[in-house]
């Protein structure tokens, strides 16, 4: 019989993010989405940046994932990110702020002092971070 729920755990090296039973879990692997019900495959997988989503009940809610790797089991998703943060932490202005910065160094590619790589990483974490954050409503806002 497959199982009804997942338990979701999210871990960083600075903090537990969450641990909560959910209903479906969708992540950012490094090669596209996945989505993850009750009694999915074993499968370990890569995470690149991105939004993971999970609905539990009616609620969908929103967090940023940064890197990292993610274990899939039938009633369990364990995700160990490099930088994690839910919708409602995030600071909407800083995440639009630092999206703008990250643009700006970009124009300047051909620049010596620029490095395009880490630049364009810049702004994929911000724009995730903006975008998550904007999820959030009125209190991811800040």
């Amino acid at each position: 019989m497959l199982p009804e729920h997942i338990n979701l755990e999210i871990v960083t090296p600075a903090r537990q993010v969450l641990r909560e039973t959910v209903e479906s879990v969708e992540l950012p692997g490094k090669e596209g989405y996945l989505g993850i019900l009750p009694g999915h495959a074993p499968l370990l997988t890569e995470l690149g940046i991105g939004e993971l989503t999970y609905r539990k009940g009616a609620e969908t809610r929103h967090l940023t994932v940064i890197d990292g790797f993610a274990e899939v089991l039938p009633e369990r998703v364990i995700v160990l990110a490099e930088f994690s943060e839910r919708a409602e932490e995030i600071d909407l202005q800083r995440a639009v702020t630092a999206a703008e910065r990250a643009r700006q160094r970009l124009g300047k590619a051909g620049s010596l002092e620029v490095d395009w790589q880490r630049a364009s990483l810049a702004l994929n974490r911000a724009l995730i971070r903006e975008t998550v954050a904007r999820k959030a409503g009125p209190a991811g806002s800040q």
